[in-house]
Parts: C-alpha cells; sequence; structure tokens
C-alpha cells in the first residue's frame, strides 16, 4: 500500500524552523522587562504619546507590561478570549479616567459592570481608550478589543456591522445651547445654526437629517471631539450665539444638574436603544453578556422603602450623602471619602452594589430618606435624639470627633476655654458649632460669636482666617488637624469637651438593616484597615509636615537619585530640577514611601496610574519610581493646549499630578467665570481652585469638591525650591553617570535650602 504522504523537503524544513523560531521570539516578548519603553508602534488607546519628546535614538523599543496585554488581535469567540487570560473593554475614557461623584449610579456604569463580568469570568479586564464611537467599533471589528462597554446608540448601520447587547438604557436626542443661543423649542425654528455633533457618534446622522429637512434654513455640521470632556462642548456652545448641540438626553441632564448656562430644547429622534457591542458571530461571548447583563440591574433604582430582603434582593444598597472633604469626593481620579470607604466595605462584605446618591447641599438628608431615595445616610451627623420624632434612628458610631477652635497664627493663640474672653468666632450656618459656642458663652466666656451667611462653607471660614480677615473658628478636630496641615497660617486650638459620636440614620422600621450595620461597624472598627483609612482623612501624615532653615551648598548633588531623574527628565523634556524639588515634596527622597491611600514610591504614583503608564506596581524601586511619575508628568501635560505658554503649562501640570487633571478643568472654567484669566496659574487658577472647596462654586463643578489648599501649596512649594536649585545647579544632563553609581552621601535637600524658601510641605498622600 503506497504512502499517502510525500517527505517533507528541506525547504519546507527550514520554513517551519523558521516558523518555530518566531513563535518562540514572540512567546518571550510578553516577559519583556517592566520598565522597558514603550514601541513607537504602540496603539492610541495608550495614555502615553506614540512619539515621546527627547527619545533617544540608541535605544531598544520595548512594548511595556500592559501594552503587551492588549495589543493583540483576537477576533474568536468566547473560548478563544479566555485563552489570552484577559478580556479587553474599549470606551472613550478608559479604565482611569475619573470617576464622578456627581453621577447617578456610580457602582452601576459601565466600568464597574465591565469588570464585574471579567470577575465572573475569570479574566482580566484591560481598558482600551478609542477617540471615538466609530473608533471603537473599528477596534472592535479589527480584533483589538473585545467588548464595547459604552453608551454605544444602536443604529441600522451599526447592526450591519456588529452585534448588539440587551439594551443598557433608552435615550432620545435633544437639542442643547446656551443661554444666549437661538430658539431650540421646535427644530423648525433653527435658522442660520451651526450643529455641534460629537465626532464619530451616531448624531452625525440626525443633524445631517435635519439640515436635508431643512434646506432652506442654512444649518451646518460641525464635529467636536469630546474625548470625555462633554464639558468643552458646552463652553464651545456658549462662545457663538448660533450654535446649538445635538446630545442624548442623559447626557443633556447630567449637564444640566451642575451647569447653569445652558438649555435644553427639542427631541429630534426617536427613542433609541444604547447597548454594549460585540463581534458578529461571537454568540457564546454575547450569550454570556447578556444573561449577565439581564441578571444585573442596568439602571438607577426608583424610589423604594425596603429592608433588608428587598436591598438583597435587588443587589443595590444606596447610600444619601454630601459631596465634601470626609463623605465623598473625588482625587486623583478615585472616588474617596470616610463614609464611602466605609459604605463600600459594608457593600462588598454583602456582596451588593454601592450606589452613591448625592445630596444637594440645599437639601435635608433626612427628607431624602424618608421619601425613600436612599436606603441610609450619613455626613459627619453627630447622633442625637432630634432624628428619633422623624422616624429614624442612628447606627452605633463609626467615628468620635470633638468640636475645635482653630484660628490665625499671627493672633494670640487659644490653648484653653478662657483664652476666648474678648475674641470672636465666626461660624458656619446651621451648623452644631452654634450650640456649642452658646453653651461657652452661657457658662460665662465673653466670646463673641458671629453666624456666616448660609452660602459660605467651613472651607471658606478656614480660607479667611489663613489670609487673617477673621479671628476663629469651631470645626470637628479631624477636620481642623488636616486644614491645618496644609494652610500654614491656620492653629489649632482647645478641645471644647469630649469627642462625639457619629453615626448613619436608618429608617426605624428598617431594624434589620440596622442590626447589620451595626455588626458590621463594631467589628470593622477593631481591623488594621479602619486605622489606615482613619489615619488618611483625619490625621496629617508628618512625613511631609517638615520646615526648612538650613543653607544649600553649592556644588554637592540635589538628591541621591539625581542621575536617575536627569535620565528620565532628559527624555520627557522637563528640567531635571524641578523633577527633584517635586520628588521631595512627594516622599522626601523616600522610595519606600507610601500614602495611606496608596500611592508608592518616590514620585507617589497611584498604582492604577503606574500601570496605565506601563509600571505595573510596586514602585520601591528608585529607577522604575522616578520612571514612571515623571512618564505620567509627561502625559498629564499632553492633555493641555500646546498653545498655552510653557511655564503657566508646567503649573497646571503640577496641579494635575496633584489634584486631577479634571478638577484643574474645573479650576479654569471658573476662573474665567470670575473674570480671571484661564490660562495663568498664580493668582488666577490658583484662586478659582481654592474656591472649589465651597459649595456654592463646587455643587456646579463637573468634578465636584476638590480641597483646593493642597493643589495651590503643592505647587507653591515645589515652584520655590525649584527656583533655589535653578540658581545653584547646572542644568547640563548632558554628561549624566552610570546610572549604578553609588549616589553620594551629601546632596541638597530642602534641608540645605536657603531659608524660607518653603515655609511648609503639605500633606499631598492623604486626601
Amino acid at each position: 500500500m503506497q504512502c499517502r504522504y510525500k517527505a517533507v523537503s528541506p525547504f519546507i524544513r527550514v520554513l517551519l524552523y523558521l516558523l518555530i523560531l518566531t513563535l518562540a521570539f514572540a512567546g518571550c516578548a510578553k516577559k519583556a522587562p517592566e520598565t522597558a519603553t514603550p514601541s513607537s508602534e504602540t496603539t492610541s488607546t495608550s495614555p502615553e504619546a506614540n512619539n515621546m519628546p527627547g527619545k533617544r535614538n540608541n535605544e531598544t523599543p520595548v512594548t511595556p507590561a500592559k501594552e503587551q496585554q492588549v495589543n493583540y488581535i483576537e477576533t474568536g469567540d468566547l473560548k478563544a478570549i479566555k485563552k489570552h487570560g484577559t478580556i479587553r473593554f474599549v470606551n472613550l475614557t478608559g479604565a482611569s479616567e475619573n470617576l464622578l461623584p456627581r453621577d447617578s449610579v456610580v457602582s452601576l456604569r459601565h466600568f464597574e459592570l465591565a469588570n464585574k463580568l471579567a470577575n465572573q469570568l475569570k479574566l482580566e479586564a484591560k481598558w482600551i481608550k478609542a477617540a471615538t464611537p466609530d473608533q471603537a467599533v473599528e477596534m472592535l471589528i479589527a480584533g483589538e478589543a473585545d467588548v464595547i462597554a459604552y453608551n454605544l446608540t444602536v443604529t441600522d448601520a451599526r447592526e450591519k456591522i456588529i452585534d448588539f447587547a440587551v439594551p443598557i438604557r433608552h435615550s432620545r436626542q435633544q437639542l442643547v445651547t446656551g443661554p444666549s443661543g437661538p430658539d431650540i423649542s421646535d427644530p423648525s425654528k433653527l435658522k442660520d445654526v451651526e450643529l455641534i455633533v460629537p465626532q464619530g457618534s451616531a448624531n452625525i446622522e440626525t443633524a445631517k437629517e435635519l439640515i436635508a429637512k431643512y434646506p432652506d434654513a442654512n444649518l451646518t455640521v460641525k464635529e467636536f471631539v469630546v474625548h470625555g470632556n462633554r464639558d468643552g462642548l458646552v463652553d464651545m456652545l456658549n462662545q457663538g450665539k448660533n450654535r446649538v448641540a445635538i446630545l442624548e438626553d442623559f447626557s443633556a441632564e447630567g449637564l444640566r444638574n451642575y451647569r447653569d448656562d445652558l438649555r435644553l430644547g427639542a427631541y429630534v429622534s426617536e427613542v433609541q436603544n444604547i447597548a454594549w457591542g460585540l463581534r458578529k458571530d461571537a454568540k457564546r461571548l454575547h450569550s454570556t453578556v447578556d444573561n449577565f447583563l439581564t441578571r444585573n440591574l442596568v439602571k438607577a433604582q426608583e424610589e423604594r422603602i425596603t429592608d433588608w430582603k428587598g436591598i438583597k434582593k435587588s443587589g443595590v444598597i444606596r447610600l444619601l450623602t454630601y459631596n465634601g472633604p470626609t463623605t465623598y469626593f473625588l482625587w486623583k481620579g478615585l472616588l474617596m471619602g470616610f463614609d464611602y470607604d466605609l459604605a463600600k466595605a459594608f457593600a462588598d462584605k454583602h456582596k451588593l452594589q454601592l450606589q452613591i446618591i448625592v445630596v444637594p447641599y440645599e437639601e435635608d438628608l433626612a427628607d431624602w430618606l424618608r421619601a425613600g431615595r436612599g436606603d441610609f445616610a450619613g455626613a459627619e451627623l453627630n447622633i442625637t435624639s432630634s432624628y428619633e420624632a422623624k422616624g429614624m434612628v442612628f447606627t452605633k458610631p463609626y467615628v468620635e470627633s470633638a468640636d475645635q477652635v482653630i484660628s490665625n497664627k499671627d493672633k494670640p493663640p487659644i490653648e484653653q476655654i478662657q483664652d476666648l474672653n474678648g475674641r470672636k468666632l465666626t461660624l458656619r450656618a446651621y451648623s452644631s458649632f452654634i450650640d456649642s459656642a452658646k453653651t461657652l458663652r452661657d457658662a460665662g466666656i465673653n466670646v463673641e460669636i458671629q453666624v456666616a451667611p448660609p452660602d459660605m462653607s467651613q472651607s471658606q471660614i478656614f480660607s479667611l482666617i489663613e489670609d487673617g480677615l477673621i479671628d476663629a473658628t469651631i470645626a470637628h478636630s479631624g477636620r481642623a488637624k488636616i486644614e491645618a496641615s496644609v494652610q500654614p497660617n491656620l492653629v489649632l486650638g482647645t478641645l471644647l469637651g469630649d469627642p462625639q459620636p457619629q453615626g448613619w440614620l436608618v429608617l426605624r422600621q428598617n431594624w434589620h438593616l440596622l442590626k447589620n450595620l451595626n455588626k458590621f461597624i463594631q467589628n470593622y472598627r477593631k481591623t488594621a484597615k479602619y486605622k489606615k483609612q482613619y489615619a488618611a482623612y483625619f490625621e496629617p501624615n508628618k512625613r511631609f509636615m517638615q520646615r526648612v532653615s538650613s543653607r544649600v551648598i553649592p556644588g554637592e548633588n540635589l538628591s541621591p537619585y539625581d542621575d536617575l531623574v536627569k535620565e528620565s527628565a532628559f527624555k520627557y523634556d522637563f528640567d531635571w530640577r524641578m523633577i527633584v524639588a517635586q520628588m521631595w515634596q512627594e516622599s522626601n527622597f523616600n522610595p519606600k514611601a507610601v500614602s495611606p491611600v496608596g500611592a508608592q514610591g518616590l514620585m507617589q504614583v497611584m498604582p492604577a496610574t503606574a500601570e496605565e503608564m506601563g509600571f505595573p506596581p510596586p514602585l520601591f524601586e528608585p529607577e522604575r519610581g522616578i520612571k514612571a511619575g515623571v512618564k505620567y508628568m509627561d502625559w498629564v501635560r499632553d492633555r493641555f493646549n500646546p498653545s498655552l505658554p510653557t511655564v503657566n503649562k508646567l503649573w497646571f501640570t503640577l496641579a494635575s499630578y496633584n489634584a486631577g487633571y479634571g478638577h484643574l478643568l474645573d479650576a479654569q472654567r471658573l476662573a474665567k467665570q470670575l473674570g480671571l484669566d484661564p490660562n495663568i496659574w498664580f493668582d488666577n487658577v490658583e484662586v478659582a481652585m481654592l474656591k472649589l472647596a465651597q459649595p456654592q462654586y463646587f455643587k456646579r463643578a463637573r468634578y465636584g469638591y476638590v480641597r483646593g489648599s493642597e493643589p495651590v501649596q503643592y505647587v507653591r512649594n515645589i515652584s520655590n525650591l525649584y527656583k533655589a536649585y535653578v540658581e545653584m545647579m547646572s542644568d547640563d544632563v548632558s554628561a549624566v553617570s552610570p546610572i549604578n553609581r553609588s549616589p553620594d552621601n551629601t546632596y541638597c535637600s530642602p534641608q540645605n535650602t536657603p531659608e524660607g524658601v518653603i515655609k511648609q510641605i503639605p500633606k499631598y498622600s492623604a486626601p
């Protein structure tokens, strides 16, 4: 019987051998060093720019770890996806984009749902950023992503090329314009109007349909690159009287919740489905996603009053709170707050999704709780019996805080209660501090009491004391300590009595929920995690509280890591002396530094941010920590307008590095509203940043509350130290010593800088 197969020719053998070698090298590439420089072939979904400034020609480009995990082509179904150990989600913001406190359902947005789906599939979620919805679709089809987890509008054209999961929500497109814009009550009234639409969105077709329907209206269309920043679109509307945007109704409503400079008009589309996108023929993945979304809550809960059984059935527990410094806010892209952290820990323990409902400052938490808008409520509420008559009870206390006096350091100290004689206390309206002050006066203390206007926040009172415009105030001791740590002119005074317990409010009939909350609080307060969280919000970080008194010694190193800094600074076109000044501000040159909220290393980079930069944590090795921080500085700087003056771009970059890019955008916008220059930091945008700690301003800001004194002091300290370094050290980085050189024992730390250059290093790591 003849053999059915022919012998393999030598030529074929060579080809097979080369193929095996290629596959072997491809496998080894996945183990590239984590600190490697990104490849020039990195896609636009990565946060870093493709063409890095100052990149050296003799460097061998190697794709960083994170890019290796997403830069592959896979067009198969779920079984094929699982072989990679990852599932790639694409949207217009990426994974590390700022999460906004004012979103209606924080834990049920696409990001949370997608990560939960990945966990269920036992895969690692990887996030890719697309510039437009159309680009996200292209990436999905090309096998560069597996799921579009975004508010993607289902259209006939898209259904021909991709599949959609079950609808997550419904929407209609709506006309939006500024206060002085044209009449948008009916599309037929539009005349000589420029229609603004997000680039690559389904809204473009709607605009074209309007142009075709009203040929005599002289309508034109202009695409706007949103990149997750719809505020820029609204600002563009207000720059002209003939501009009208077409937005999804939920986006328009979301903008109106905090911006009063836009009007909503007529709907210009039928009701459309919003859904996740999937590749054609990925039947198993499609079925899995559909079943997952069906089982999970994908829209905001209606008002309800229910006890534990109903909460568990829904899978969601809702916390009513305020956007503020100790409750719930955004910092460096993370949702934070003492109440938020504890509530999240409780929800996680019981496998519930936490929904944060931000109550307007002018409204009462108790009223919202009684109306069924949340399941429990909390925001620095002292436990009193006053709520019992309203049918509400408190949990066990989750924190205690005493009332404390705080005043200006240039005035006589208030170290004991008797020192208040002849002094004047300015107190926040409607606060419990008013009763505390009246108790003092009734006890014979000759203290003048002034109640601040209702729209003046505690932060604003602190700022007035800092500037010497008012005498003193009373605040919770934890808040007072933190403010005194970042505002050098504030000094702590006497405590007024024992610490008072604070708790969460629950409806009396929800006894089972109350029982579970009490059990959780009682046990959680004994844990190390609770102590760490308490320290992050209420204890100043002493590592950042150093003062300067000595002089610089010319000719000595600025830090033990000058050569490492010079290498990274040269690569990304930064002055190395500025990076050293920033490094001192961040970590006091301690490579093992860890902040209470998890920032690591010499540059105090958050682990999630470091991974986005291609440097998965830990970051305690000096070279690794410096490279991650400088690369992130470069990424932040690239987000600003190229026309921005160089020096101010540097200050903006530092402020964004500290507080977050979103808060900087809010400060620029507010500066313009206040008649200040939005392109100048000192005495302009920094003034607006300080005001974003006040409710009358941050409640209208896209990114909400920020402790503005921190980025303001942060930039001032670094700029002063940088100037001192410039006067004494050359900027020559052409002769960089070998990296493995042992650092000199002497260097110019701020202990050796000119006296008075920096008054105080504020706490950066704790919010």
